[in-house]
């Protein structure tokens, strides 16, 4: 196999170029293997083989950089740079990261996993370079979907104005090239992207400015007869107005068109965007048949593509199955996502009420100000957003919604631990920048039935702004058929003396196994599911405190401004001294990638954890 022989980048310059194809054969055959195992973001990483070979294959990694946004396309640009031999580890506890990723490679300029990113880093990138004088090429590959984010438009029209060279391939998987476009694309990219013509356009620009009187007015003439024929010829007729030259579209999977392309293009000094044309999936056919099935995927049959182990009923199921039931009574109920209908639950309220639903791509501050025209009128928006990427419409959340006092309803999912993506995406932080902006009501249950209990009474009980956060996943049944949900009431799920753990969501199940650990030895344990962290059961928590000496509350986010934090303040706005309080939750840092169980193990939050954490603070 050629990939046998392939550890570097240095080495991949060595082959033919005649050979390139059958490599990104044999890589996309060792990713479909190696994700059949590991599961990971597989149709996209496909779609990218050929970029990831011709942009190795052309610059001089990695004194020139390449920029990955959003990274869940970079899978070949892994293997290619050294990582081959770890990638069966990939996305496991102690291996490699499922995204580009600092610490695993020089190769990698960032730790990324949100989109719309790339274009404003390299930017930054590009402006140090010119800065210190040193000269290496700055290229970006980002998709069609994370160049529809405002970062990303905002950084684009930055380009256009800064006039600096950088390189950008538009990786387009939704789009197909007819044959009239591609026949003159062809053509005219043989053209245009030949040095002789540029240094010829350059050279007649000078001439023709330098004709006394009538200079500049042939020069602007030439200049609109160029642009007419632009609007008529070129596509890209939107970049190049935004002062960003653009080349395209070309068959992402023709390695001798692509090598073309980039070698004439590379030694431009200015921003040119090059619009590659790929398919999602390419090479693993039920990847191409369905590539939102293969986005992100647990292991697979690789010569069927069903999952190895079948889906189990989790708290995204039962947020889908309760809007969808509660949409069909109550007409003034919409649904938002961000280019996640399949991760959010909200296909089948997508297919049941298609003119309520509303995807408005990787663009969550929009979605969360598009809620906010909703809610304005009357309806009632439930924005469904995970937890990592809802961080990044805070702004929106706090003067959009909340000092409007809206009624939107946010369905915060993955919150907490989120798995084997990583620290980019585990949902850490969402307790931290919502509970303390005025007017919003923050809620977490503890299992899918109090879920659906939760969505309804958000939906019909509350006026203002509400969000609900739940982790990724099942849980399990903990609850009694009948709900009942108050504002700002726990519930007691076991009475105790010596000490009360106040847990929060997803994270009672260990909490119940580790008082039933600590009755073991003796040790009473009340445990309060606290439901609310916004507003605080106040009279219960006051209660507890003087009926016992020692209390823990227990989250799976940030300790820093988190659940415990609000504890904390509600016993020293009471001037409640004599009693002792024991925080537990994820410390001050990025936790990395591993399964849920793994990580909430390693950082004392599982059933043991918790209870060795009690019996240490007992002594003290």
């Amino acid at each position: 196999m050629i990939l046998d022989n392939i550890n570097s980048p240095q080495d991949l310059k060595k082959l033919p170029q005649d050979k390139l194809p059958e490599l990104a054969k044999e890589i996309r055959r060792f990713i479909t293997e190696t994700v059949s195992e590991t599961g990971g973001h597989l149709s996209a990483s496909l779609g990218a083989v050929d970029i990831a070979i011709c942009l190795h294959y052309c610059l001089n990694t990695p004194k020139d950089i390449i920029v990955w946004d959003v990274g869940h396309q970079a899978y070949a640009h892994k293997i290619l740079t050294g990582r081959k031999s770890k990638f069966g580890t990939l996305r496991q506890k102690n291996g490699l990261s499922g995204f580009p990723n600092t610490s695993e490679s020089e190769y990698d300029p960032f730790t990324v996993g949100h989109g719309s990113t790339s274009i404003s880093t390299a930017l930054g990138l590009v402006a140090a370079r010119d800065i210190k004088g040193t000269g290496e090429t700055i290229a970006v590959v980002i998709g069609d979907g994370s160049l529809g984010g405002g970062m990303a438009l905002e950084a684009l029209n930055h380009a256009g104005h800064f006039q600096k060279d950088i390189l950008i391939i538009l990786n387009d998987n939704e789009f197909s090239i007819s044959h009239s476009v591609g026949a003159y694309s062809k053509y005219l990219n043989r053209v245009i992207t030949n040095p002789i013509y540029n240094r010829i356009r350059k050279h007649m620009q000078d001439v023709v400015k330098k004709i006394p009187k009538v200079g500049s007015t042939a020069f602007n003439a030439a200049r609109r007869l160029e642009e007419a024929l632009k609007t008529i010829l070129v596509p890209g007729i939107i970049f190049e107005e935004m002062g960003v030259r653009y080349f395209g579209p070309v068959d992402g999977h023709n390695t001798t068109a692509l090598l073309g392309i980039l070698k004439n293009v590379i030694p431009m000094k200015e921003p040119r965007i090059i619009h590659v044309v790929t398919k999602k999936g390419k090479g693993y056919k039920p990847a191409e048949q369905n590539p939102s099935a293969f986005h992100g995927t647990s292991p697979f049959n690789i010569e069927t593509g069903l999952l190895k182990k079948q889906p189990v009923f989790t708290f995204t199921d039962a947020f889908s199955e309760k809007l969808t039931q509660l949409a069909e009574k109550n007409k003034n109920i919409t649904a938002i996502t961000a280019a996640m209908p399949e991760g959010t639950g909200l296909v089948s309220f997508k297919e049941k009420f298609p003119d309520r639903f509303f995807n408005v791509g990787m663009a969550e501050e929009h979605a969360v100000g598009f809620a906010a025209g909703l809610a304005k009128k009357g309806l009632t928006p439930v924005v469904c957003i995970y937890s990592t990427f809802l961080q990044r419409s805070y702004d929106q959340i706090q003067h959009d919604v909340c000092l409007q006092n809206l009624h939107v309803v946010f369905c915060i999912d993955r919150a907490g631990i989120a798995g084997e993506d990583g620290a980019t995406h585990h949902g850490l932080f969402d307790i931290a920048y919502t509970k303390h902006i005025p007017n919003i009501v923050c809620m977490a249950p503890k299992d899918e039935e109090e879920l659906k209990a939760m969505l309804e009474f958000a939906i019909d009980k509350i006026k203002g702004p509400v969000a609900i956060r739940y982790p990724r996943g099942p849980d399990g049944k903990l609850s009694p058929k009948e709900i009942k949900i108050e504002i700002g009431k726990s519930e007691t799920l076991r009475a105790g003396k010596d000490v009360a753990i106040l847990g929060l969501g997803g994270i009672l199940r260990p909490c119940l196994e580790a008082g039933n650990l600590l009755q073991k030895d003796g040790i009473s344990t009340e445990i309060v599911n606290t439901r609310f962290i916004k507003p605080l059961d106040k009279d219960r928590i006051k209660e507890i405190a003087k009926k016992v000496k020692h209390i823990v509350t227990v989250e799976d986010g940030t300790i820093c401004g988190g659940f415990g934090s609000s504890v904390l303040e509600l016993l020293q706005e009471e001037n409640i001294i004599d009693v002792n309080v024991k925080l537990l939750g994820l410390p001050d840092k990025f936790i990395a990638h591993g399964k849920r169980n793994e990580l909430l193990s390693d950082y004392g939050l599982d059933a043991k954890g918790i209870a060795s954490s009690i019996k240490k603070f007992l002594k003290t």
